[in-house]
């Protein structure tokens, strides 16, 4: 698993191995002055001591301050290289991520909550971006560190050089120790934080009904529950990082007691000079500090084998609709709109395995002629949606069930597919822009005429005129200020923009009076450019104005004729039909 995770990293950085070798060779030469300087010093003092002279001491002294100057020039270019490239991996994480999201099918984001992918998205991504910048930096550093510095400091008196680096093995034996704790309590707060953006994502969502349900004091003590999770949690590792960190700053500070212990009776004995002493001291004070940032980088690490896992999550989900390696194109213009369902089965995916699941569409079969217009009614539950989420492979169907002018959908590229098909879904999803960008989503040049002539044809075009700002006003997210028949025309419209050959409404008027909807849906069945409609409704009196009309129940079309055929003959589209007099009779 460990193993994995670093390949991964390795794939994460590839793009960027030009920079971050930059990075990493103004580490070594920064390190390799660092290692020079003392020994600098060390000569400096010994020839001092012979002989003191303020020329030589004004030569060591600058010869020292322009090395440390381009020290610290290096430096800073070794962080600006490395930190940067932890930056571009954040962005092509990002970028990867929300490109992978829009290859999945609906189901999965029923699965998986909006505010947990978020937190991946940012927080997960963050922490390897900090992983690649500050933990690469530093783990290079302490091995350039350690590998320039110890010899020389063994050359100078090996005995003396081991005494102060006998407590470093301690060190990492308290690290790895503590590793698997670090790993699960960072799991942990990234658990806990994306519970917190959940919660916080779906009540801004659903603000509305918190409100009308008074539940704002619920709302609160549920959100302090789970910030006081992460509190915890926060707390707990914070607990664990600082005792490491203590003590590995505790056990690097030993080393210097070591070399001035020893090191003073070495002087009295003659074995080093005064100068090696002085090197000697650099020399561990230089070790300290990449030490003493092991738990730094180590947290960085163990932050970092979380995010990855939690990223690859998401990475390595294998789409379940794809276009097949011979994916037939079928471009717009050659589509008739002939649509044809042969024995439809379709069933969700148990929540248990133990429990049997009735199929959502079951033996399903019907023919739509290019231009017809088809409403299809039915009780709740029927499978109504799920026929209309089938027919653009929204849902993972099997080949040999629906065909598009003689072809099998899964075998057609679903480009294409879905570029013939224009689909209202039950909910009218507007994003936080005006009006105007709304309607031409499909086709973002469009120009106003196009605009205008889709909101006419949705007879929605009167009511944006009467909008302070007209097709500029801003409908806020999700379309809130608009009202739901307003946002159900405009979704409308957006479909009727992009003139696809068939058009697929989902109980997409449902807000709408009965009176408009008919008139809606008999523009739509008029004029030479007609289309082929499937209209799937719970408004009667509108589907009555259809071609056919098919009646589901219980995933089955159980009848199918015209109206007035319909409400001749004993069935559920009776019973269905004087239910709605009955109730328009009591308004």
């Amino acid at each position: 698993m460990a193993q994995s995770r670093l390949r991964k990293l390795g794939e994460y950085l590839r793009p960027h191995w030009r920079i971050s070798a930059l990075g990493i060779l103004a580490l070594f030469i920064v390190n390799a002055l660092g290692m020079y300087i003392p020994l600098l010093i060390r000569d400096g003092i010994d020839r001092l001591q012979i002989a003191f002279n303020y020329r030589q001491i004004l030569y060591y002294v600058v010869l020292i301050l322009v090395l440390a100057s381009v020290m610290w020039v290096v430096r800073m270019a070794s962080r600006i290289w490395l930190f940067g490239v932890g930056r571009q991996v954040e962005f092509d994480l990002k970028q990867k991520i929300f490109k992978h999201l829009l290859t999945l099918e609906p189901s999965y984001f029923s699965a998986n909550t909006v505010g947990d992918l978020i937190n991946r998205a940012t927080s997960d991504v963050d922490n390897i971006r900090r992983l690649l910048g500050f933990a690469i930096l530093s783990l290079a550093n302490m091995i350039f560190a350690y590998g320039l510095t110890l010899p020389v400091m063994l050359a100078i008196d090996w005995k003396l050089s081991l005494l102060s680096l006998s407590v470093y093995p301690l060190m990492f034996v308290v690290v790895v120790l503590s590793s698997d704790r670090l790993r699960t309590e960072q799991q942990h707060v990234q658990e806990e934080l994306s519970n917190i953006s959940e919660l916080i994502q779906e009540d801004m969502s659903g603000i509305s009904l918190v409100k009308i349900y008074a539940q704002e004091e619920n709302e609160r003590r549920a959100f302090a529950e789970l910030n006081h999770h992460l509190l915890e949690a926060n707390l707990t590792l914070a607990k664990t990082r600082n005792i490491l960190f203590s003590s590995l700053r505790g056990l690097a500070s030993v080393s210097l007691l070591v070399v001035l212990w020893f090191g003073t009776q070495a002087i009295s004995s003659g074995s080093i000079s005064v100068g090696d002493f002085v090197a000697l001291l650099l020399y561990v004070e230089r070790l300290v500090f990449p030490t003493a940032l092991l738990g730094f980088t180590i947290t960085a690490y163990q932050r970092g084998e979380v995010s990855v896992d939690r990223i690859e999550t998401i990475l390595t989900v294998e789409p379940k609709i794809l276009d097949r390696g011979d994916a037939i194109p079928l471009a717009r213009s050659q589509v008739r709109g002939a649509l044809v369902a042969e024995n439809l089965t379709f069933a969700y995916p148990a929540i248990a395995s133990t429990v049997p699941t009735h199929p959502a569409l079951d033996q399903v079969s019907f023919r739509l002629a290019p231009q017809e217009t088809v409403a299809v009614v039915g009780p709740i539950g029927s499978g109504k949606s799920t026929l209309a989420n089938a027919l653009p492979r929204l849902l993972d169907i099997a080949p040999g069930q629906i065909f598009l002018d003689g072809y099998d959908i899964t075998t057609l590229r679903l480009s294409d597919l879905r570029s013939a098909i224009a689909y209202v879904p039950q909910e009218s999803f507007l994003f936080s822009t005006s009006i105007r960008n709304n309607i031409r989503y499909g086709d973002p040049f469009a120009e106003d005429a196009i605009v205008i002539q889709a909101a006419q044809q949705a007879q929605i075009h009167d009511e944006i005129l009467n909008f302070p700002q007209h097709y500029d006003t801003v409908v806020g997210e999700r379309g809130i200020t608009l009202s739901g028949g307003q946002r159900q025309r405009t979704a409308l419209a957006r479909a009727l923009l992009v003139d696809a050959p068939i058009l697929i409404l989902d109980d997409a008027l449902s807000s709408v009076d009965n009176e408009t909807a008919t008139r809606i849906l008999k523009n739509l069945s008029d004029g030479t450019d007609r289309k082929t409609v499937l209209f799937i409704s719970h408004q009667l009196p509108a589907a009555a104005s259809a071609d056919r009309i098919l009646v589901m129940d219980a995933g089955r079309i159980v009848q199918s004729g015209t109206h007035q055929a319909l409400v001749a003959q004993a069935g559920l589209y009776q019973s269905l039909w004087e239910q709605q007099r009955f109730e328009e009779a009591l308004q």
